[in-house]
């Protein structure tokens, strides 16, 4: 359900979602996927990532922070809003751009930081994940491994402050945020960097973009 009136409904999370230049994305993965599928799996995982994220019933929009213009137009062809990464100085840094520019808009917007390749990603799971972040002004999800983390909420009010990066779980923890303890989420969790990450990701099943890229890929040329 993806809502433009901007109205800020209470049941409406706006979430901020960071993506690198296709370039420089995911270069931990080139080891397994090779370098010439490396952005374009980049691209899909941001794909399925922001659809599943529409299609979430408490979500009202979607705002990309990249300096990707092929980026950019996809996503925003999905139902996105794209806004350049200004500050250009690092994930945390977009983070907090992106905040700024929905709270220009809506003072009383309710944030979350969302990963941005999350390809398993279902809007069932993202919905429990986002109504249990409502009781607490800063919430967030630790990823897959339980050393970083996929998902920062912040209520109306809150700051985001986010501390991605490496072992951000604990820095979410030392910041004053609460740990969201579902179980049942794990496509919420599942980011992927590495070729590990992604056959646990096909294995709990992904989007339609990455799914035809792996099609495609694993098809004779």
């Amino acid at each position: 359900m993806h809502h433009e009136d901007g109205s800020g409904t209470a049941a409406a999370w706006t979430l901020i979602v960071p993506l690198k230049p296709l370039a420089l994305a995911k270069s931990r993965l080139a080891a397994a996927a090779g370098e010439r599928l490396r952005p374009e799996l980049a691209l899909a995982f941001a794909r399925d990532t922001v659809a599943a994220a529409l299609a979430c019933p408490l979500v009202g929009d979607v705002v990309i922070v990249t300096d990707d213009p092929r980026a950019g137009a996809a996503l925003a062809a999905a139902g996105a809003r794209t806004v350049p990464d200004t500050p250009a100085a690092g994930l945390n840094a977009a983070l907090e751009h992106g905040e700024a520019v929905v709270r220009e808009r809506r003072p009383g917007a309710a944030v979350a930081a969302l990963n941005a390749d999350l390809p398993a990603l279902r809007p069932a799971e993202l919905a429990r994940v986002l109504a249990a972040a409502r009781a607490h002004p800063r919430a967030f999800l630790a990823d897959a491994a339980g050393v970083g983390t996929t998902l920062l909420a912040a209520a109306p009010g809150a700051a985001l402050a986010p501390a991605f990066g490496g072992a951000s779980r604990d820095r979410h923890l030392r910041s004053g945020a609460v740990e969201i303890a579902l179980s049942g989420v794990e496509s919420v969790r599942r980011d992927v960097d590495t070729g590990e990450d992604l056959a646990a990701a096909l294995a709990l099943g992904v989007g339609p973009h990455t799914r035809g890229l792996r099609r495609s890929a694993a098809s004779p040329a």
